[in-house]
């Protein structure tokens, strides 16, 4: 039975125990209790201030498994919190045949602790989870992007915005690992409604997508380098590695460059530029 009672106090609550230093957020000034504020929370879970507002206020009666997921993430929740900001919500916590997004505390101390290196962290359906700061100087911040436009082969086989260059080679290359990665996932996740409603809606918008897809190949997505174009530093490339989380099928992704090198320097230079666009 949903409390919705019981579900604004325990966001309060796990809103107030959460650090802005421990997202990434500046501290800022003239804060009259340590924890997150509304703004902040909305910000990092994708959502509006005034929905958090209203879940807090018990006014937002149907929060989806999604937004869910998202809140757990934002409030770094343990698997049983996150389980019970569920159940609080009238909802099944995610279950086998699902994928679940959910960072573990190893995860998230890599997040915080690798200051140096774009990191960002996806789920089995190739969604964006979660980021650091330097890689979201060098990608782009995605705190702006909501929903289906924080997955990756959903705004690459849009035609969305990104700072990455590929040849047609490294294209074709991307399109087939990565839809083979994804048809994997389907067989993993059997029972994932979001997943297959993912695959048929890239089929239906996307003619290259479903080109890929039909032609039944599996696999898992690996890149070796990547180039972004950024409008301050300009080209940039990258080693990228794609990690597996032991005991998940959370995936790593890392960018890193030689020491000493024109790429490293520009990393550098984004860390301490942050995301803001100089020109």
């Amino acid at each position: 039975m949903t409390d919705h009672g019981e579900l604004g106090a325990a966001l309060r609550g796990w809103r107030d125990r959460v650090s802005p230093a421990d997202t990434g957020l500046p501290a800022g000034r003239g804060r009259r209790a340590p924890g997150l504020r509304r703004e902040e929370l909305a910000l990092l879970a994708g959502v509006s201030a005034d929905y958090i507002t209203r879940l807090e206020q018990g006014r937002a009666t149907a929060p989806s498994a999604q937004v869910l997921g998202a809140l757990g993430r934002a409030l770094r929740l343990s698997r049983d919190e996150q389980d019970h900001l569920f159940r609080l919500a009238g909802q099944l916590p995610p279950r086998a045949g699902h994928i679940v997004a959910q960072l573990t505390p190893s995860v998230q101390r890599l997040l915080d602790q690798l200051t140096g290196v774009p990191v960002s962290v996806n789920d089995a359906a190739w969604n964006l989870v979660a980021w650091n700061p330097l890689w979201a100087a060098l990608v782009g911040d995605p705190s702006v992007l909501e929903g289906r436009d924080r997955n990756v082969l959903w705004r690459h086989f849009t035609g969305q915005f990104a700072r990455v260059v590929r040849t047609a080679e490294d294209e074709t290359r991307f399109e087939q690992s990565a839809v083979a990665d994804l048809r994997s996932a389907t067989a993993r996740y059997p029972d994932d409604q979001n997943l297959r409603r993912l695959v048929a809606d890239l089929r239906a918008a996307s003619p290259r997508f479903a080109a890929v897809w039909d032609t039944g190949a599996v696999g898992t997505h690996r890149e070796a380098h990547k180039t972004f174009d950024h409008p301050d530093v300009g080209l940039v490339t990258v080693d990228c590695d794609v990690l597996n989380v032991d005991g998940s099928d959370l995936r790593i992704v890392a960018y890193t460059a030689p020491a000493g090198s024109e790429a490293a320097e520009k990393l550098r230079l984004l860390s301490v530029i942050g995301t803001q666009v100089l020109r």
